[in-house]
């Protein structure tokens, strides 16, 4: 069998996935490189959390295989966490709940994020983005190589996109963490993205942000309607300048 990449954190081979008889996942294959942002994009139902939950381990594939880095570490940040009413609970107290960490780490991800002033705020009240930033800072606590983002910005307005993505990109540069994330912000998220990846099923196409829009699988995909705002990219692939290989 070929060695796995060694720039690829995850490698996601010709990955199959039905459930109850209907195909959710058809073949598919991408590579996640170290230190980049790779964002899955596609239409309702088209199998991108499910994907995500497959590289995350938590849904085993019907066929295909998945390889990853040896001990590589990873922090999920789902779509919405329930916390019931009936519970009361701080911020400083949830980042403590999945393990013990020492609390000058915990004020640490807290200042990273911004929420430090939020640390005694009972978690029911904080809003949309509040609580999105405490979830990412609950993800930080183990230093993950791989961060993995379910919808980070749904039902935030467009300025609290805009900073949660800023925030996103700023933690891909200063840790050098890759990002896997999911949106539908296709107007932030090309400014954001080092890669893009159209999924309905299958991959439909893959690329650059500035190269998706001319693309036909992004056509096919999204019936030729152009709402993206494209923007290029500043930061380089690799020290050469090489595209990378997803899908």
């Amino acid at each position: 069998m070929p060695q796995m990449n060694e720039r690829f954190l995850v490698s996601v081979k010709d990955v199959s996935l039905t459930l109850g008889g209907t195909p959710v996942l058809e073949r598919v294959s991408l590579d996640i490189p170290e230190k980049e942002i790779v964002t899955l994009i596609g239409p309702n139902g088209a199998g991108k959390t499910t994907l995500l939950k497959v590289v995350l381990g938590i849904v085993a594939p019907t066929s295909g295989l998945i390889e990853k880095r040896e001990g590589l570490r990873t922090g999920y940040v789902p779509q919405k966490l329930h916390v019931p009413l009936s519970v009361p609970m701080t911020v400083k107290r949830f980042l403590s709940l999945n393990a013990e960490h020492p609390n000058e780490k915990k004020l640490a991800v807290m200042d990273e994020t911004g929420i430090s002033p939020l640390m005694r705020r009972q978690v029911h009240n904080l809003s949309g983005g509040e609580m999105q930033r405490l979830l990412l800072a609950r993800a930080l606590l183990e230093d993950p190589d791989l961060l993995v983002l379910d919808e980070p910005a749904q039902g935030l307005d467009p300025a609290g996109e805009e900073n949660l993505y800023a925030l996103i990109e700023k933690l891909n540069a200063e840790r050098g963490c890759a990002v896997l994330m999911v949106s539908h912000d296709l107007h932030v998220v090309m400014a954001k993205t080092y890669r893009v990846v159209c999924i309905n099923k299958r991959v439909c196409c893959t690329g650059r942000p500035c190269e998706i829009a001319s693309s036909s699988g992004y056509d096919a995909l999204f019936g030729g309607r152009s709402h993206l705002a494209l923007y290029a990219h500043k930061h380089e692939h690799n020290e050469n300048g090489e595209n990378d290989r997803v899908g």
